[in-house]
């Protein structure tokens, strides 16, 4: 499966398009980060790395993973 990932330095979002299910739970948690209009729609910028751990952890399709940086 294409995935893609968007790094802040700390961690890795890694997003695999096939197991998303859309369901608007990254979108309406962080709007500053998930920004379906934009390419690319990923601004790991606009968070804290464990704001973003939160909201990873709530994605209901697993579409949205993460690791850290080394």
């Amino acid at each position: 499966m294409k995935q893609h990932e968007y790094s802040n330095g700390e961690l890795v979002v890694i997003w695999t398009p096939e197991k998303c299910i859309h369901s608007g739970i990254c979108v309406r948690t962080l709007p500053a980060v998930y920004k379906p209009g934009d390419r690319p729609w990923v601004h790991v910028e606009n968070a804290t790395t464990a704001e973003l751990i939160d909201q990873i952890r709530r994605c209901p399709s697993g579409a949205l993973s993460y690791r850290m940086e080394k």
